[in-house]
């Protein structure tokens, strides 16, 4: 990506308020913070207060902005969109059209795929795979080598353990439980 294309999105992005990481040519505006350890692959983006750190890695056309954290050894690529104060750390995967949003915490070796969205202030942790159409919002856990996928819904204060699979079109709410 070059600053003229940065500047179709960003029509005020100019060299004084972006620039090119040195680990991956990728666009970081001044405002954010990435560690030189971490990569930015050269269609990625990182702005806002954002904050890279470690051995993370953005690749693919992903973008992490508003307060949101990555560090460890996760990764952020694809299409995938990490933003508000949400956090991405340890061994953590964020694929594909997968959004993580709000204070979401993605942890651990968790993957969040396809277009599923994490939001509110949802934990996803462990082994966990939250995959397809997926949404995991409110205070919900999906924890442990637990799976949501498909257009499965899992909000409020519901808890998803063990290796339990949540999927096709169910949901679980408020102060659900569901483990196995």
């Amino acid at each position: 990506m070059t600053l003229s294309d940065l500047k179709t999105l960003y029509p005020k992005a100019t060299e004084e308020t972006w620039h090119q990481h040195s680990n991956g040519g990728g666009w970081v505006q001044n405002t954010a913070t990435v560690a030189n350890t971490a990569f930015v692959g050269p269609d990625a983006q990182v702005w806002g207060k954002a904050r890279v750190s470690g051995a993370a890695q953005v690749s693919g056309k992903a973008w992490v902005s508003g307060a949101a954290q990555v560090w460890g050894n996760a990764w952020v690529s694809g299409n995938a969109l990490v933003s508000g104060n949400a956090r991405v750390s340890d061994d953590a995967l964020v694929t594909g059209d997968a959004q993580v949003s709000g204070n979401a915490w993605v942890r651990g070796d968790a993957q969040v795929s396809g277009k599923a969205q994490v939001r509110g202030d949802a934990w996803v942790s462990g082994n966990a795979l939250v995959s397809g159409n997926a949404q995991v919002s409110g205070t919900a856990w999906v924890l442990d080598t637990a799976w949501v996928r498909g257009n499965a819904w899992v909000s409020g204060k519901a808890w998803v353990s063990g290796n339990a699979q949540v999927s096709d079109h169910a949901q679980v709410s408020g102060v659900d439980v569901v483990s196995e």
